[in-house]
């Protein structure tokens, strides 16, 4: 099992970016793959998160209505598409795995990717 997390980059507020996690081992038909993210210092936030089958999608008040998450089962593949970003959205962004149904907390996820950085400033 794998997932690998991309796309992450420097972008300017107001700015948008697309993440990218890339898995392999398990199928995403029956997994659910949360977003998230961590500041040095602080504590790991629950950003989005896709379950798995009908694909239901959850979102942090923080990132609601500007962040959309979505999935590629054919290629393996689920994204996150930032938009509006802001100085506080700056953080490591992780894509992670959990059996079937989306949870808010990291720890019931089993299988995690190495982590992307997303810095936004001007």
């Amino acid at each position: 099992v794998q997932l690998q997390a991309s796309g992450g980059g420097l972008v300017q507020p107001g700015e948008s970016l697309r993440l990218s996690c890339a898995t392999s081992g398990f199928s995403l038909e029956y997994s659910a793959i949360g977003w998230f993210r961590q500041v040095p210092g602080k504590e790991r936030e629950g950003v989005s998160c896709i379950s798995h089958y009908d694909g239901a999608t959850d979102y942090s008040d923080s990132v609601k209505g500007r962040f959309t998450i979505s999935r590629d089962i054919a290629k393996n593949t689920v994204y996150l598409q930032m938009n509006s970003l802001k100085p506080e959205d700056t953080a490591v962004y992780y894509c992670a795995r959990k059996a079937t149904i989306c949870s808010e907390y990291g720890y019931n996820y089993d299988y995690w990717g190495q982590g992307t950085q997303v810095t936004v400033s001007s």
